[in-house]
């Protein structure tokens, strides 16, 4: 599977598009899409490529990962995959918007749930689900073991970590994941974060600071 990133929102965080090459199936990770020429942006790529989507796929909830997924889900009519533990992020969102003065279109609830250990397919492509709370009580990292590569979300970043200030976060509990559940990949595999450029297990290990 070949992988994309995109940039969006005022808390520019990262939306992902992966697909197989063979099928042209592909997942949406983490609709931050914002605004008119955020939408756009996708759908020129998707139509661009000739990508199917068949997968709404989210790591956690958070406002600035989902403003997205009404469009999503209008435009393209695919299901949502969340764990069950961040719904209650989705639910909070409103509130959230209106703090921060935030433009901000009710998603939809998940279709599915998600859950560690399962495996999602995207045209032949795998997508293992690892659950990685700490950051948000239902957050999920999706690995691709063939390509090397694993979409981690707000858990770790180049040179830090996701926030734990946030209701459910969990600072000792984020680290113990990180460790159990990132860490344990092989050093190679390449980590896209939600925010920020991507890094690599190896260079977290020796240089995060928080490990």
């Amino acid at each position: 599977m070949k992988i994309h990133r995109f940039t969006f929102n005022p808390l520019q965080e990262n939306t992902y598009i992966a697909w197989c090459e063979e099928t042209l199936n592909c997942a949406i990770f983490d609709a931050g899409n914002y605004d008119y020429s955020e939408h756009e942006q996708i759908r020129a790529f998707i139509d661009k490529l000739n990508l199917t989507p068949t997968h709404l796929l989210g790591t956690h909830a958070h406002i600035d990962h989902i403003f997205g997924n009404w469009w999503i889900k209008q435009v393209y009519n695919i299901p949502y995959y969340l764990h069950k533990d961040d719904v209650v992020m989705i639910d909070r969102s409103e509130t959230m918007a209106s703090l921060w003065n935030l433009n901000y279109t009710t998603s939809p609830q998940p279709d599915f749930f998600l859950e560690g250990g399962q495996t999602i397919q995207v045209g032949n492509g795998e997508l293992e689900v690892r659950f990685v709370p700490g950051h948000a009580p239902g957050h999920v990292i999706f690995v691709s073991h063939k390509d090397e590569w694993a979409v981690v979300g707000d858990t770790i970043f180049e040179g830090s970590i996701g926030r734990t200030d946030l209701p459910g976060g969990n600072h000792d509990l984020l680290l113990q994941k990180i460790k159990e559940e990132i860490f344990t990949l092989p050093d190679n595999f390449t980590l896209y974060p939600g925010h920020g450029i991507e890094t690599t297990v190896e260079n977290e290990k020796q240089n995060n600071p928080f490990f």
